[in-house]
């Protein structure tokens, strides 16, 4: 618990930190050098790689976006109720919530204008930071992982399981600014919150689950 105390202070507190530092100005020079290094320095409305590696990347993104994961959810959170593991269905809603509402939240009162440097490559409509599909992503991926891991036997499976759920946040969070619409420390921010809620998650499942669900093969 009080590890997790810690860790959930630490990323809270850096999410709130890169946002302070980004308001004053501090982080815009690494923010400009990381969103060109992904740019053809000869024209900056295009993207680094192939037109196939660009469509990829748009695919990508779509994972994190809040129809792909509130589908994700909704489908997550109705089979665990009805496989009667309804603490851990609510949990991963409330998580999942949790994240959602403060990034909206910190979006509103951060305000922070979305990148004018490149042209956007994804339709955008709310404020930059922190990156609501780095934070929600993480939220979600982690939060299935979590849950599934103890139904997993093999050690293999579960490392598996831990690995992609981390790829693809990862993923997710670096397509928002390979798209421009996003800065690097948004992105960073993003996946700070996203730990923090995960973290009161997987707290909240080991204080409140009494038991692991049937290992499978």
């Amino acid at each position: 618990m009080l590890l997790a105390f810690c860790l959930t202070s630490f990323t809270l507190w850096g999410c709130l930190t890169l946002g302070g530092e980004a308001l004053e100005g501090e982080t815009q020079a690494f923010d400009e050098w990381a969103l060109l290094r992904m740019r053809n320095p000869a024209d900056l409305s295009d993207p680094i790689g192939s037109r196939v590696f660009e469509e990829a990347m748009r695919d990508v993104t779509a994972l994190g976006g809040f129809t792909v994961l509130t589908l994700i959810t909704v489908v997550a959170v109705i089979s665990l109720w009805r496989l009667a593991r309804r603490r851990e269905a609510m949990i991963l809603a409330v998580t999942v919530l949790g994240a959602q509402l403060s990034s909206d939240l910190l979006k509103a009162l951060y305000a922070r204008p979305r990148p004018a440097l490149v042209p956007h490559e994804s339709y955008v409509y709310s404020n930059s930071f922190p990156s609501g599909h780095s934070a929600v992503s993480a939220a979600v991926y982690m939060m299935l992982a979590i849950i599934l891991i103890p139904a997993l036997r093999s050690a293999g499976s579960r490392a598996a399981v831990c690995t992609l759920a981390a790829v693809l946040v990862v993923v997710i969070g670096i397509s928002r600014t390979y798209l421009g619409v996003h800065w690097p420390t948004d992105v960073i921010a993003g996946w700070a919150l996203g730990s923090a809620w995960t973290i009161i998650g997987w707290l909240a499942l080991n204080l409140t689950v009494s038991k692991s669900a049937e290992p499978i093969s």
